[in-house]
């Protein structure tokens, strides 16, 4: 995607950038490869460095409701100073390393509805211009992709996937958001829960898998949210579905409610210009910090994919991508554009 505006603070002349990401997925803790390519403007121009920066859509709760916002979550400066002389054609190769928390944005190549992106920032003459935006694609990691297969093998289904804002209490949660995958039951849980809620939280050293169940009341009691968490690792081999099943049992059996967790809790943070802050770069005015008593929100993405009725992976490869959630991801990389062309 090229940079559909010279640069502002050097007006017209000016040199213009466009990133190219490797093509296929990325996997979370691995290699972002790519090349920034630039070509000069009118004059020769000094550049004081190029900075990639990953950014999210993202969902939060606050006091008046739900809103969306975009999040920076990481960055990396790919190139030093140097002249760029006019007219010149211009690359900068880059290899960095994703956050082992970056979501995963699509199963078995069907978008998911997750929106990432990554972002050129072009620093000249004291003045930083965001430019380039390009959406990123991400895989699932070897463990991620087993407990979905088995969870769709189990019978369950896929609803809608998401990014919510906060942070999941007695974890070892690095990013300033979570990713939350709903799923619907399998037939023999039905009677017994509404959904499942699934949140992969990715390190070097393997994967918490945290699964959150919203109960069904009794004849004389309330529905209430249970929460479970288990550690995998990267290239564990288990008998993913005997293990899985394991997990559900052990979450929809379990009678105490998630709100009576202590070690456990979900809290968000709302920028006060309307931002998110995230990871030391957004915005550092907050206010209206709050403890949602452990309940996660609904979707507000929206529905990316119909989950069909074999379960999960089947639904995720046979089902089709809602027009909402592909128009959304649209609308975000063209409404960045926009922006970015506004002085």
């Amino acid at each position: 995607m090229v940079f559909k505006r010279l640069l502002g603070s050097l007006g017209v002349g000016g040199p213009t950038v466009d990133t190219v990401l490797d093509p296929g997925a990325f996997r979370p803790g691995g290699s972002l490869t790519g090349q920034v390519h630039l070509k000069g403007g009118d004059a020769d121009f000094d550049i004081e460095h190029i900075t990639l920066e990953l950014v999210a859509r993202v969902e939060a709760e606050h006091e008046d409701g739900e809103s969306e916002g975009t999040v920076v979550f990481d960055r990396f400066t790919v190139a030093g100073a140097f002249r760029l002389a006019a007219g010149e054609h211009r690359s900068a190769p880059f290899a960095v390393v994703l956050p082992w928390e970056t979501p995963v944005t699509e199963l078995y190549g069907q978008a998911l509805g997750i929106v990432l992106g990554v972002r050129t920032e072009l620093s000249v003459a004291g003045a930083k211009d965001k430019g380039d935006l390009d959406q990123l694609t991400v895989g699932p990691l070897p463990a991620q992709e087993a407990v979905l297969e088995a969870l769709g093998q189990l019978g369950f289904g896929f609803r809608s996937a998401d990014l919510e804002y906060g942070r999941i209490g007695g974890t070892g949660q690095q990013l300033p958001f979570y990713q939350e995958i709903e799923l619907t039951p399998a037939p023999r849980y039905a009677h017994q829960v509404n959904e499942i809620e699934l949140t992969f939280l990715a390190g070097p050293a393997g994967l918490e898998v945290v699964l959150e169940a919203d109960k069904r009341g009794g004849l004389f009691s309330e529905g209430h949210d249970a929460l479970t968490r288990f550690t995998v690792g990267h290239h564990d081999e288990r008998d993913w579905n005997t293990e899985v099943d394991g997990w559900i049992r052990h979450l929809v059996e379990h009678r105490a409610s998630y709100g009576a967790h202590t070690s456990y809790g979900r809290e968000g943070t709302y920028g006060h210009d309307g931002a998110y802050g995230a990871h030391g770069y957004g915005h550092d005015q907050r206010h209206d910090e709050h403890h949602d008593g452990g309940r996660r929100s609904g979707p507000g993405i929206g529905t990316a994919v119909a989950a069909g009725a074999a379960g999960l992976a089947v639904g995720v490869v046979g089902g089709m991508v809602a027009a909402e959630a592909v128009d959304e991801i649209g609308d975000f990389f063209e409404d960045e554009g926009d922006d970015e062309g506004e002085d």
